[in-house]
């Protein structure tokens, strides 16, 4: 387990990233978490004291990675923008997202979408099944299976699903 302070940070104008809080993983403490590594991965610790598992870091170049700090976190941790942050993290390597059965029942009837699906890499099938298993309610959740069938049927990745929904009327 590796233990860093740090200062939680907001991106202004980064593209898809705008508005994100996060923090940063200097590249010796992500070389100690996973030595010559350069592709997101995932783990698991402590945000000050608020438990957290298989959470991505993702590369932002030169060895640097970041942590998204979603809003259920902050919430967890009481923090904002410009706070500082104990932060204790390991590799989370038994991270591991299991198809929904409601979800695998559509690609059932859908062969070519589900052959699709599982040609993304892991980490974008993971995107889409957080997504539906963050539903709250049953509506929410066939809504958002119904739009995961329809973004591998038309061969979008998650943010393409995302853009698109953002252009419908």
């Amino acid at each position: 387990m590796v233990s860093y302070t740090t200062i939680i940070l907001q991106f202004a104008g980064q593209g898809e990233k705008t508005g994100w809080t996060y923090i940063e993983i200097p590249p010796d403490i992500a070389q100690q978490l996973k030595p010559d590594n350069r592709k997101s991965f995932r783990v698991r610790g402590t945000l000050d004291s608020f438990p957290i598992a298989g959470v991505a870091l993702m590369p932002m170049g030169e060895g640097v990675f970041i942590m998204a700090i979603n809003a259920e976190m902050r919430k967890g941790i009481r923090k904002h923008k410009g706070a500082m942050l104990q932060v204790s993290l390991e590799e989370d390597t038994e991270f591991k997202v299991e198809m929904p059965d409601d979800l695998q029942e559509c690609f059932d009837y859908e062969p070519e979408a589900l052959e699709f699906f599982n040609s993304l890499v892991k980490s974008h099938r993971n995107y889409f099944i957080k997504w539906i298993n963050d539903a709250k309610t049953e509506t929410t959740r066939a809504n958002r299976i119904a739009n995961t069938i329809n973004a591998a049927v038309h061969k979008w990745n998650y943010g393409q699903m995302l853009r698109n929904a953002r252009k419908a009327p």
